[in-house]
């Protein structure tokens, strides 16, 4: 299994694709396939049968996963992308924001 630089609720950019330049939130990360589902990003088009949920059936968008290589997470400071760089203290692990030195929550 991969460590990958991001988690869960970060705010990220994309990068590559037909999408380029969109940012949203890590809804979650597919560690084993490296790859992560973004709000609002990479959306594709799913036929749906009639169900409890929705009786009428149709066409739903959803977001699909895109690899995590194509996004960058966002700099807390200036709100640009930025790289991660880790820290440990004893146990505990921070990721540092390379633009600004800023800790990434």
């Amino acid at each position: 299994m991969n460590k990958l630089h991001i988690k869960k609720d970060d705010t990220v950019i994309v990068l590559t694709g037909q999408d380029k330049g969109k940012t949203g939130k890590v809804l979650k990360v597919l560690v084993a396939e490296n790859r992560a589902i973004v709000e609002g990003v990479n959306l594709v088009s799913k036929s749906t049968k009639p169900s409890a949920k929705n009786p009428q059936g149709g066409i739903i968008k959803q977001e699909a996963p895109i690899h995590i290589s194509n996004l960058s997470l966002i700099d807390p400071k200036s709100g640009k992308a930025t790289r991660v760089s880790i820290q440990h203290d004893g146990k505990n692990v921070k990721r540092i924001a390379k633009k600004s030195g800023e800790e990434i929550k």
